[in-house]
């Protein structure tokens, strides 16, 4: 989140940069509200796919697909023709391995991790597409933030709680009083 608020201050620093902060942010928030729906119709109604194995949309992929392309496209903005897409390439890369982390990791399975990836890479496109990311400056006190968070992250980086929160959202609102698992989703007929 510390890297999405620098990559809306960034893009909103100027005026007429607003309108793609303004997509940005509409798309990322629309990604997290499907993602998040996905999740509380899993756990609090079981709606998935045994055949799919899919329990919902990840969300480490989706926000690495919003994120990583366009900040990182920002970074290498002051960078003149192609060069300038190489931070869209790392960042899609960057993308790529947080979403194959999280199915070496036994967190999702590849189907959800491929929605997530979809999702977040539709929202990155329609921000590239805008055209008007290469124009964009990022400043300098801006890839030195990023540039720690980015060293930083991996290590310091705070437990995430809301996994925690999805499912007491989901338990709430169904009524259940336990949540659905993946292995209930693959014993049904």
């Amino acid at each position: 989140m510390p890297a999405a608020v620098l990559t809306a201050v960034v893009l909103w620093r100027t005026p007429e940069h607003r309108s793609v902060a303004i997509r940005w942010l509409a798309g990322l928030f629309a990604a997290g509200v499907l993602t998040t729906a996905s999740k509380v119709a899993f756990i609090g109604w079981g709606w998935g796919s045994a055949a799919l194995d899919f329990t919902g949309i990840s969300g480490h992929a989706m926000l690495a697909a919003v994120l990583y392309p366009v900040l990182l496209g920002l970074s290498m903005s002051r960078q003149r023709g192609l060069r300038a897409w190489h931070g869209v390439v790392m960042g899609t890369l960057l993308a790529l391995a947080v979403g194959e982390s999280r199915i070496r990791l036994h967190a999702h399975s590849v189907s959800e991790v491929a929605a997530g990836l979809a999702l977040g890479a539709a929202v990155s496109c329609a921000v590239l597409a805008a055209g008007k990311l290469g124009t964009a400056r990022a400043p300098h006190w801006a890839m030195g933030l990023l540039l720690l968070w980015l060293i930083g992250m991996p290590a310091s980086g705070p437990p995430s709680h809301a996994e925690t929160v999805v499912a007491r959202l989901a338990l709430a609102w169904s009524g259940r009083e336990r949540l659905h698992t993946r292995a209930e989703l693959h014993l049904k007929p």
